[in-house]
């Protein structure tokens, strides 16, 4: 069965692009959201298995939203993206309680799988 994952980010672009990717690689992606609100309002409604989320939302951080889906019930996978590196956000990843980090330039099927499967 396909891993459901919805995608938070506030570039149309990216997210059609990154749905691509995703369904081609045999996910199933159940909604996008443009902004924090609307992705904890997705995820409540959606209950995703995992969200791909940006860091830099035009309504919060990423960290913030990351925060508060770990503390709902049977919190999904969180994944950040940015297109910034890693190590431009220090030990706010470690301390999100995201299951990784991947840059947006770096997204694939593969980078994904392995942050998931704790691989990486």
């Amino acid at each position: 069965m396909a891993r459901t994952v919805l995608i938070v980010d506030d570039h149309a672009g990216f997210r059609a692009q990154a749905r691509a990717l995703l369904v081609a690689a045999g996910y199933e992606v159940v909604g996008e959201a443009g902004d924090g609100t609307s992705a904890l309002g997705a995820a409540r409604e959606l209950k995703p298995q995992v969200v791909l989320l940006d860091v830099q939302l035009p309504d919060t951080t990423g960290f913030d939203v990351a925060h508060s889906l770990r503390a709902g019930p049977d919190p999904p996978l969180i994944v950040l993206v940015s297109t910034r590196a890693s190590s431009d956000y220090g030990r706010l990843i470690d301390r999100s309680g995201a299951r990784g980090f991947v840059s947006k330039s770096d997204l694939s099927a593969g980078a994904l799988s392995m942050i998931l499967d704790g691989s990486l």
